[in-house]
């Protein structure tokens, strides 16, 4: 009677087993025993390759430059101040202590200076006297807005009551959405308020990348784009033009040397 061709031997030279449940590598297809089945038992060649072909690229990865942070980007995120690497969470100057937060580029710094001189020449006795009662009106109006925000806004459960700031958030022209109204922490930066309202709203934010237009949060009276480094609670306590809890907020997309929305009414309208 013929032998029977049952079962396979082990691909390992020196055991050639006859093995009846046979095991295929999945890396080298080869066929094995059950105490050579795993790759570094029958030495996979397939390992070899990809261990000889896989190099440590020092440049795939960029650790956050801030103490005590552990995290790692796969791009660069630069601060533009003091040019150090950094992730996500602590791209902005407030966030990671920036050495230079004070110190603003020669550029954006002569540009600011500019927009300020244009906007304090256009300014008149009578329009700033009518600003000052509009003032008193809107703090008024946004109290009387606060209750009704509290009970449909949308903002990060784990707040304290206490840190909360509600805002009816108007969203960038052309959006299928006018506004929403959310909730933020006052200890928050500019910067990171504007990226969790964009998270909410399900807005395009390339804030952290060289692109000609920035997602910005302006002001509904002055229409000042406020600075990412400038924390909620500033302005919320600002002499001239301070934010109300309960009251307006635009977001809009604003290109790098456009400092402060025109017409701010048209979003209302």
């Amino acid at each position: 009677m013929a032998e029977l061709e049952v079962g396979q031997h082990c691909g390992v030279a020196d055991c050639r087993q006859l093995d009846f449940l046979p095991f295929v590598c999945d890396g080298c297809s080869g066929v094995f025993c059950l105490q050579h089945k795993s790759r570094d038992a029958h030495g996979c060649s397939e390992v070899n390759i990809r261990n000889n072909s896989v190099k440590p690229d020092q440049h795939r990865s960029y650790p956050c430059s801030y103490k005590d942070c552990n995290g790692k980007e796969l791009l660069p995120v630069l601060c533009p101040y003091c040019e150090k690497h950094f992730c996500l969470r602590h791209r902005h100057q407030s966030d990671h202590e920036c050495e230079k937060l004070d110190t603003p580029k020669p550029r954006m710094a002569a540009t600011q200076q500019l927009v300020k001189h244009i906007v304090d020449s256009k300014k008149s006795e009578e329009a700033k006297s009518k600003k000052r009662k509009g003032a008193k009106n809107s703090e008024t109006e946004a109290k009387v807005a606060l209750m009704k925000l509290k009970m449909h806004a949308c903002g990060e459960k784990s707040l304290p009551q206490t840190e909360r700031i509600y805002f009816q958030v108007f969203l960038p022209k052309g959006n299928k959405e006018k506004s929403k109204p959310m909730f933020f922490c006052s200890k928050w930066s500019i910067g990171k308020v504007v990226d969790f309202a964009a998270s909410l709203a399900s807005l395009k934010n390339d804030n952290n990348k060289s692109t000609s237009q920035k997602l910005r949060l302006c002001h509904t009276a002055s229409g000042k784009a406020l600075p990412f480094e400038h924390t909620l609670e500033t302005w919320l306590s600002d002499k001239d033009y301070p934010l109300y809890n309960g009251g307006n907020i635009i977001l809009e997309y604003l290109d790098n040397d456009v400092l402060f929305i025109e017409d701010t009414e048209s979003y209302f309208s």
